[in-house]
């Protein structure tokens, strides 16, 4: 009897601090659910009434974001109303462009390809196939921040923000691809 009331107590528990943890921003909500306990009871819960996220490590990753939510632009052009929450994923900071002109609300230069690989492809469209295996390769140890992009652009849209002058061939291109596979 004493195993059930304590099971119970848990998961209530749980569910509670799920509740909570809603109102905290996403960034925070892991740290309430593991501070609290919660994590191992409420990571079998949903915690989102869309039922489309679940608070496991890496359970987005495969769930696809719609084509109309993931915008690719250069750093180079300027910032529109249409563009969302614009995404630099590039190492470096593109040249001769200030902060505020870039107008980027986040700067995601883990998930940019190795210094090695970027400068193994140069830009080389003939390398391009090469190239895209091999930087797919390296994001997949970026599965928490690839997870942070499709949150983002479930909530609305988000263009990722590039410095190469290739519309074609560069890393803006494959991170999009494999945000709606």
């Amino acid at each position: 009897m004493l195993a059930i009331s304590t099971w119970a107590f848990t998961v209530c528990f749980a569910a509670w601090m799920m509740f909570v943890a809603r109102s905290l921003p996403p960034e925070r909500r892991d740290f309430a659910m593991g501070t609290f306990g919660a994590g191992t009871v409420g990571a079998a819960l949903n915690m989102r009434s869309d039922r489309s996220r679940h608070l496991t490590t890496g359970a987005m990753m495969g769930h696809k974001v719609s084509k109309e939510r993931v915008r690719i632009k250069r750093a180079y052009e300027a910032p529109s109303a249409g563009d969302g929450t614009r995404v630099l994923i590039d190492r470096l900071w593109p040249r001769g462009i200030s902060k505020a002109e870039a107008a980027v609300d986040h700067w995601m230069k883990e998930i940019a390809p190795s210094t090695e690989l970027r400068k193994w492809f140069g830009h080389d469209p003939a390398r391009w196939e090469e190239f895209r295996r091999r930087y797919r390769s390296e994001l997949k140890d970026h599965g928490d921040d690839l997870d942070r992009l499709r949150e983002l652009a479930r909530e609305g849209v988000v263009t990722l923000i590039y410095g190469a002058r290739d519309e074609a061939h560069n890393d803006a291109v494959v991170v999009r691809d494999l945000l709606m596979r």
